[in-house]
């Protein structure tokens, strides 16, 4: 739900009731992962997707149908190999999605204070919450009951992370308790995925399963030389959902003008201007400055940081040549082999443009557990497995 914060939260303000299909659990080869979201509203409009396209239609009747019941449904979807044409994923994988419907309140009325008699109805004001946090880019967590008791179907409880809640679940009260440290947790990690807890709040008695969606803000990128191939890169890395910074020590260069897209322009030394950032394990560095006053008392920082990719830009000689300033500088060989240089997956790239999908290319397949090789003939799997974060972005792990 939280991938279309920006939607829904414009949707709750207008007081337009809406029902969301989110996927909460996967098996086998899967299109779309936990956390995926398609909505519909009472008009019949939609947004997002579930599966890319093998059952949005069979989910958007459902969606209609939870609108007029307002009762959140449980559904699973997968392919049948005795009937080709039933409704299913063709892929040959399994998703679970639950249907969440939420009547939204008029604008100028309170939330929830429509018909009352159903869970959505009084979580409206706690989806809002979670809804108005996500589309600021503020880090939050929503967690909603997936599966347990029916009269506890749909509850939601959204999760700051400092620990302070908005909304119950509406059990017993160590369930909130409970539901708030693993949602908590969650949060801190960036994590998309179930929970089970016991409906008392212990591990215990009869199970309650949460879907938790964590929200976070961008990842950052920082490309660091203003070059041609940076403006390329820049574009490609707001694409990919980052917060794109650019940084060069040469303000002829590194100017609003050339890098519109950007989201920061830094005019300082790159590794003075790193030192002054907290990052985090998501963050890539790309360094495309290709000289080595610049290169190696930058390199020498960023290879000790716990960042997701640290890339260089330069041939194969200036490669040996950057790893032995690099080891004259202390660093051990274990650090030198988190750097990716030449930067990029071997896509015969020429032009800027082109470069700059070779360099994103080689940052999803090292944040995803790619290989890079072709598809075409190979055995392995196509999605792979792993930990999920919602964002602005949509997806990053």
């Amino acid at each position: 739900m939280l991938d279309l914060a920006d939607e829904l939260n414009r949707w709750m303000t207008q007081g337009r009731t809406f029902a969301v299909a989110t996927v909460v659990a996967t098996n086998g080869s899967a299109p779309r992962q936990p956390g995926a979201a398609l909505a519909v509203d009472s008009d019949g409009t939609a947004i997002g997707s579930v599966s890319g396209g093998c059952v949005e239609g069979a989910v958007y009747e459902l969606c209609q149908e939870a609108l007029e019941t307002g009762r959140p449904v449980l559904e699973r979807f997968g392919y049948s190999d005795e009937d080709a044409f039933a409704v299913g994923l063709t892929c040959g994988g399994i998703i679970d999605i639950v249907i969440t419907p939420v009547r939204a309140s008029a604008p100028g009325t309170a939330a929830g204070s429509g018909p009352a008699g159903t869970a959505v109805d009084s979580n409206a004001e706690t989806l809002a919450a979670a809804l108005a946090a996500a589309a600021s880019g503020e880090a939050a967590a929503v967690a909603r009951i997936i599966d347990g008791p029916d009269d506890l179907l749909g509850r939601a409880l959204l999760v700051r992370p400092d620990g302070s809640h908005t909304g119950s679940l509406g059990g017993h009260p160590a369930l909130d308790r409970t539901a708030v440290e693993h949602t908590r947790a969650l949060l801190d990690a960036g994590r998309t995925t179930t929970v089970e807890i016991g409906a008392d709040g212990s591990r215990c008695g009869q199970p309650v399963v949460l879907l938790v969606e964590s929200s976070v803000p961008a990842p950052r990128m920082i490309v660091f030389g203003a070059i041609d191939f940076a403006s390329a890169l820049v574009r490609v890395g707001k694409f990919l959902g980052y917060h794109v910074t650019v940084c060069d020590a040469r303000p002829v260069f590194a100017t609003r003008t050339r890098f519109p897209d950007a989201d920061e322009i830094v005019v300082d030394w790159p590794h003075r201007y790193l030192d002054s950032q907290e990052l985090d394990p998501r963050a890539v560095l790309c360094v495309l400055t290709h000289d080595a006053k610049f290169d190696i008392p930058l390199l020498e920082r960023a290879l000790k940081l716990p960042v997701a990719y640290v890339g260089a830009m330069g041939s194969r000689r200036t490669h040996l040549d950057r790893q032995q300033r690099l080891r004259d500088a202390g660093l051990t060989e274990l650090e030198l082999n988190r750097l990716r240089s030449p930067i990029g997956l071997d896509l015969g790239a020429r032009t800027p443009e082109e470069t700059a999908l070779s360099i994103a290319a080689e940052i999803v397949a090292n944040r995803r557990g790619g290989t890079g090789a072709p598809l075409t003939g190979a055995h392995t799997p196509i999605h792979h497995e792993t930990p999920r974060t919602v964002g602005r972005i949509g997806e990053v792990a």
